[in-house]
């Protein structure tokens, strides 16, 4: 994996590392829409692995592939926001979601209902529903503040900003720097008990809405609504933190 000088060989780190890609590309696809293409995220993995071979130093205190993992991730997240993939409108109707889920917490102070957020919309059950899958996925690229216009910079992407300041090297460590993992373990903590566990098994045991679906005994169109539904509520309570923390 390394030449005489000590560097890392870019030729054998491609080779050896092309599956993590396809791996990370497929564990990314199964979240987003039919329109986002395979080999789009695989090139752009590759994009971020070979970054990755330029960058990593062994005194990062990080094995390189945890490392290589985040540069691939984020090239994929940076593919996925250059190309604009979610329309206008979706992106809307989910600004939409998250500022009922924040006006009715304020109100309530506490997690509203599914029913509750719908009449707050003005819609019915069944059309908060339907939305809820229809902008399933977008939440993995767009996480605009409430306030927020297209031009800003979003609140991870200024969480990302920040915390690089902090420490350029390591991208685990500057998430760490920044406090997000303890405000998304404090925003996750408020969240039903049902959408936890939906989250838990989405993200940390990594199944499929086939298999969430079946551990909840629902569709998996329902986990799609779910997992909508809990990102909105995230985002919410990620955003409030961040207002706190600034005051």
């Amino acid at each position: 994996m390394y030449t005489a000088q000590g560097r890392i060989d870019k030729s054998d780190t491609l080779a050896k590392y092309a599956p993590l890609v396809r791996r990370l590309a497929l564990q990314l696809i199964a979240k987003l829409p039919a329109s986002v293409e395979l080999d789009d995220m695989i090139q752009a993995g590759m994009l971020g692995l070979l970054d990755a071979a330029n960058r990593y130093q062994e005194n990062q205190g990080a094995q390189f592939e945890t490392y290589a993992s985040q540069r691939i991730r984020g090239a994929m997240l940076d593919e996925l926001r250059a190309n604009d993939w979610l329309s206008r409108g979706l992106r809307q109707s989910s600004r939409n979601v998250d500022a009922a889920v924040q006006a009715l917490e304020q109100k309530l102070a506490r997690a509203p209902s599914e029913r509750e957020i719908a009449q707050a919309m003005k819609l019915s059950l069944e059309e908060y529903q339907h939305l809820l899958q229809e902008i399933h996925g977008s939440q993995l690229v767009y996480y605009e503040d409430q306030e927020g216009g297209s031009n800003e910079n979003s609140f991870l992407d200024r969480q990302s900003s920040s915390a690089e300041r902090a420490n350029h090297n390591d991208p685990l460590e500057r998430m760490l720097e920044s406090g997000m993992r303890h405000m998304l373990v404090e925003a996750i903590a408020q969240m039903p008990e049902r959408e936890r566990l939906l989250l838990s098994l989405y993200y940390e045991q990594e199944m499929n809405l086939r298999e969430i679906g079946a551990v909840l005994e629902v569709s998996q169109s329902r986990v799609c609504q779910l997992h909508s539904q809990a990102i909105s509520r995230l985002r919410v309570r990620l955003s409030e933190s961040r207002c706190i923390e600034v005051a």
